[in-house]
């Protein structure tokens, strides 16, 4: 039975009011620690790994009348936004379990590193107008026959990917059918009887940047630098791919200004300049959607863009305790209203400008709103810790808590059900 956001059992915090009182070096020193678990994997070896409505509307797929995309199978309802919805309690679980999904790493592996609440697997996203298609894996697969599916970006879209994976691959029944490979910047996961790989990316700001080693990538905030019109530096390994999904947000939150450069990095005497960070992230998605527009066609490939993933770093902005964050939080935030202050509008902004003067078809996935109120979904301190914890840690877990990456199986499952609503019933 579907029990509305407000009145679930589950949620029984109410009256929560969020405070904007966001505090900017916080939420970058939160996001300075959480990058480069998951390419530390990579290091050990690159072989075979065995809801809301929206305070900002960006424009919907862009096609002339009675124009069909590439893979539909069928139209949405008309008048259905799926994005603008409400999270209901589902008992039936998840779609898989995370003990089923051999290709899961940390920091999604939850359950494997101690999480014992199960209840964010059991939330189902449900629209206000209208339902969204099942996820059916077997005609993914199908679709996915002799094709390649990428997605790019930083380790919040891996996670997408690795959703993806794992809700494909269990109907894969043999083993040696399937398979998981590293090459640098580079995962495929191949489901060989269908001559398809689902990819990973490592382009954290899609343009070249000094960010791009898949495993040595911390760089400070203030440091990040990203090189003026390369976005075919990384766009010449997606040549050839016939789904395209696009990512990049929290490596761009380092201040309101962010450095980029005219030349290439061995060049020293090409100067760096200081820009508005909504400037600098434009230019990343004007490069992006050129990059698309020269090398995909309209009526064979699709390409999506995911939306900015809120964290969840500042217990404030739902009312709660004022040192506290996603750590221990079992509940989602119960406010229908609820847009947390760490999600920048101005970047909203920008990929809404962008993707309108876009004459390729972009679909836009807008996970934001419907993710804002899931602080019960993250890691938290249930995942591989790739350095010791000090005595300090161990006695304050929110200093060490993940408030970005999300558990699988969980949230990011349903992204890629509203990716497959939209590929086939856009």
């Amino acid at each position: 039975m579907d029990v509305p956001l407000s009145s679930s059992a589950a949620l029984r915090r109410k009256g929560y009011r969020p405070l904007y009182s966001f505090t900017l070096v916080a939420l970058i020193l939160f996001i300075t620690i959480l990058y480069g678990e998951h390419f530390l994997i990579i290091f050990r070896g690159q072989s075979e790994v065995h809801r809301p409505h929206q305070s900002s509307s960006p424009s919907p797929v862009k096609r002339k009348d009675g124009e069909k995309l590439a893979f539909a199978v069928g139209e949405a309802e008309r008048g259905c936004d799926v994005f603008s919805g409400r999270w209901v309690w589902d008992e039936r679980g998840p779609l898989y379990e995370e003990a089923e999904c051999p290709f899961l790493t940390s920091p999604e592996t939850c359950q494997e590193h101690g999480r014992a609440d199960t209840d964010y697997q059991h939330w189902r996203w449900q629209p206000h107008a209208c339902s969204l298609p099942s996820f059916n894996a077997s005609l993914m697969l199908e679709t996915l026959r002799d094709k390649r599916m990428m997605f790019v970006g930083d380790s919040i879209n891996m996670g997408q990917f690795y959703s993806m994976v794992c809700l494909v691959q269990k109907f894969i029944p043999s083993y040696d059918a399937r398979s998981m490979t590293w090459n640098g910047s580079l995962a495929v996961f191949e489901a060989k009887d269908y001559n398809a790989t689902i990819e990973f990316y490592w382009a954290p700001f899609l343009l070249e940047s000094n960010s791009d080693n898949p495993v040595i990538h911390r760089i400070k905030p203030n440091d990040r630098v990203v090189r003026k019109d390369s976005i075919n530096k990384h766009g010449d390994h997606w040549k050839g791919a016939d789904i395209m999904v696009f990512s990049t947000y929290l490596w761009w939150i380092s201040g309101l200004k962010f450095k980029i450069q005219e030349g290439a990095f061995d060049d020293e005497d090409i100067g760096i300049a200081e820009v508005p960070t909504e400037e600098a992230y434009r230019m990343a998605m004007k490069g992006m959607l050129w990059w698309v527009n020269e090398n995909m066609d309209p009526n064979k490939t699709r390409v999506f863009f995911t939306t900015m993933s809120p964290t969840h770093g500042n217990a404030f902005e739902w009312g709660a305790h004022e040192y506290g964050n996603c750590y221990n939080q079992t509940e989602m935030i119960d406010d229908a209203n609820y847009w947390g202050s760490d999600c920048n509008k101005n970047v909203m902004n920008v990929i809404d400008e962008e993707l309108r003067k876009s004459g390729y078809p972009i679909t836009l996935l807008n996970i934001t709103q419907m993710s804002s109120y899931r602080k019960d979904a993250h890691c938290s301190i249930y995942k591989q810790q790739w350095n010791p914890l000090t005595p300090a840690q161990l006695a304050y877990p929110v200093s060490y808590a993940d408030c970005a990456h999300w558990c699988l199986p969980g949230l990011q499952d349903t992204w890629n059900e509203l990716l497959f609503a939209k590929f086939f019933y856009p």
